[in-house]
């Protein structure tokens, strides 16, 4: 008898794989994409908690200062990018004239494949195979693309309208524009509200990062100041009614537990730092252009996580190390896509069964119940690893010989040579990324600020971290472009030790400058308790996701007297 967790996933992949979406052609993909263009701005307040209260007084006062900053040209900003948009899938005299039944006629490779936006019809055939999502384009084959738009918003952004614009081939009748989405409900119309502090690289799905200068100002980031990472619109989850799913495919046992169920196990609490695969990839993308969100060096948080070992759950079922031949641990939340695919991920069967690796599936970030953008009411804490794989809203465990076969498993969230372009790129080849290697940023002074020089020295600070359990033991600073260098005076960290470090560290250092000298480049590099440290440019590890972002943290200062 084959599982009810199983049969429920191979139910939705039969539907996902036949069904018409929205009317609009044949679904042949199962995995959601993220290539994410768009730098739109997103600036809302948060009026439940005032955290920056626990946050010393100019620290405050710079958030206060943003908050009102941001929401006084808000309005200007987005309706400037609205005016930008609208001249994309505009009519463009010229062109004949489709209908959609004309569209839905070229729904497959063998009949070339149209889609239509706004007023625009497009041939995108040639461009299937070059799209950094994959297939999952193919989610609109002879039909509209506009609703998954409106889930997928990064794609409005004028680069991406740019290359769609290359394959138009004609103009929608005028009785069929807006048709696909005329009584649609916008999928982000119950986002949680967030803190104006935060800086949106995109809104639709909301990703931002706080500023640099509040970042470090505590060894543990408070929950309305950690960066915000989504793929999909925030599920809003009843706790009363949430579920669990647990299934071992070999023994094809399952185990459905709620969060009442998850608090019967002993409580665990551990510091650790969660990171996104992309910290730091504005740096990069100066090297040469990249795909992605455009983060700055604040994708990047550490906080308190409590509840349940995931080892004592499986522990449960009879998953234990030495009794499994399973090679994975897959999880899935319960945000997902048009097709109702879900975000996914898998992690090695190793690392979740081991007591010592401390992953848990956590009901409470820093002492409170996880707030909805981080996951409430359940989220997976992978310790060390990337947080790609710390899944949130978690729906269903699946102890498995295979990887997770979710898009951000296998067709993203991977290294590659610098050598590697769109054309050439093989995903396939490429492991996941897990653990993540060590980096460091300055997080202040900021690029471009004029900075006092005091007995000769300036105080530099910032962060310092990395993946798979090791800790920091040194930072180096330098204040002219890496000639010189001077270990930082104070590391601040948790009490963890190597190989079970899962938390940042925090630096300070004083550091000399050349006497007469008004300007400066000051750079930073950490090592670990493995002795690893970061290479000392871009150039030599620049890949096409801009991942792995570690290379020197370089910020430019005026110097004054």
């Amino acid at each position: 008898m084959i599982p009810r967790v199983i049969l429920r996933r191979l139910i939705e992949r039969h539907h996902a794989s036949s069904r018409q979406v929205l009317g609009m052609g044949t679904v042949h993909s199962q995995h959601s994409y993220h290539s994410e263009w768009n730098k739109q701005q997103q600036h809302q307040s948060r009026q439940k908690h005032q955290v920056l209260a626990t946050l010393a007084g100019a620290g405050a006062g710079v958030a206060l200062w943003l908050k009102y900053n941001h929401q006084a040209d808000a309005a200007t900003q987005q309706s400037s990018e609205d005016e930008i948009l609208e001249k994309y899938g505009a009519h463009r005299n010229g062109l004949p004239e489709y209908t959609l039944d004309d569209v839905s006629k070229h729904s497959k490779l063998e009949d070339r494949v149209w889609v239509s936006y706004r007023h625009g019809v497009y041939d995108i055939t040639d461009f299937i195979a070059k799209h950094p999502g994959g297939e999952k384009i193919l989610l609109g084959a002879g039909g509209s693309v506009e609703p998954f738009w409106s889930l997928y918003a990064v794609h409005k952004s004028p680069y991406v309208l740019d290359l769609f614009e290359e394959y138009r081939i004609g103009n929608l009748a005028p009785d069929d524009v807006g048709e696909s989405v005329r009584n649609m409900d916008d999928p982000y119309s119950n986002e949680p509200r967030r803190h104006a502090a935060l800086k949106p690289s995109s809104k639709k799905p909301f990703n931002a990062e706080p500023p640099l200068i509040l970042l470090v100002d505590s060894l543990i980031t408070p929950n309305e100041l950690f960066y915000v990472r989504n793929h999909l619109p925030v599920p809003d989850i009843d706790a009363s009614t949430y579920e669990l799913e647990v299934c071992d495919e070999k023994s094809e046992k399952e185990k459905v537990l709620m969060l009442k169920d998850l608090k019967k196990y002993p409580k665990h609490t551990i510091t650790s730092t969660i990171m996104c695969a992309g910290n730091r990839r504005s740096e990069m993308t100066k090297v040469k252009g990249v795909k992605g969100l455009s983060w700055g060096q604040a994708a990047i948080g550490n906080a308190k996580w409590s509840g349940a070992r995931l080892c004592d759950v499986l522990k449960d079922m009879g998953i234990e190390d030495g009794k499994t031949d399973a090679l994975h641990v897959q999880f899935e939340g319960l945000d997902t896509d048009p097709a109702n695919m879900p975000y996914g991920a898998s992690i090695p069967i190793e690392k979740a069964l081991d007591p010592h690796g401390d992953v848990i599936l956590a009901y409470e970030m820093n002492g409170e119940p996880i707030p909805r953008d981080h996951g409430y009411p359940v989220r997976v804490i992978v310790p060390g690893v990337v947080g790609a794989r710390n899944v949130k809203w978690l729906g269903r465990i699946i102890v498995s010989k295979n990887e997770s076969d979710a898009h951000w498993q296998q067709n993203d969230y991977k290294g590659f040579a610098p050598n590697v372009d769109w054309d050439t790129v093989d995903f396939k080849k490429s492991p996941a990324i897990q653990e993540l290697p060590v980096i460091s940023a300055i997080c202040e002074p900021l690029e471009g600020e004029s900075v006092k020089v005091k007995n000769g020295k300036l105080k530099v600070k910032g962060y310092a971290w990395s993946g798979g359990g090791r800790k920091i033991v040194r930072v180096d600073v330098s204040t002219d472009g890496g000639k010189n260098w001077q270990e930082a005076n104070v590391l601040e960290s948790d009490e963890a030790r190597h190989p079970w470090a899962w938390g940042w560290t925090i630096w300070t250092a004083e550091v000399p400058v050349l006497r007469g000298e008004s300007e400066a480049q000051l750079c930073v590099k950490a090592v670990d308790s493995q002795y690893n440290t970061q290479p000392e440019n871009f150039e030599n590890i620049w890949n096409l996701r801009g991942v792995l972002a570690n290379a020197y943290h370089r910020v430019n200062v005026k110097l004054r007297k």
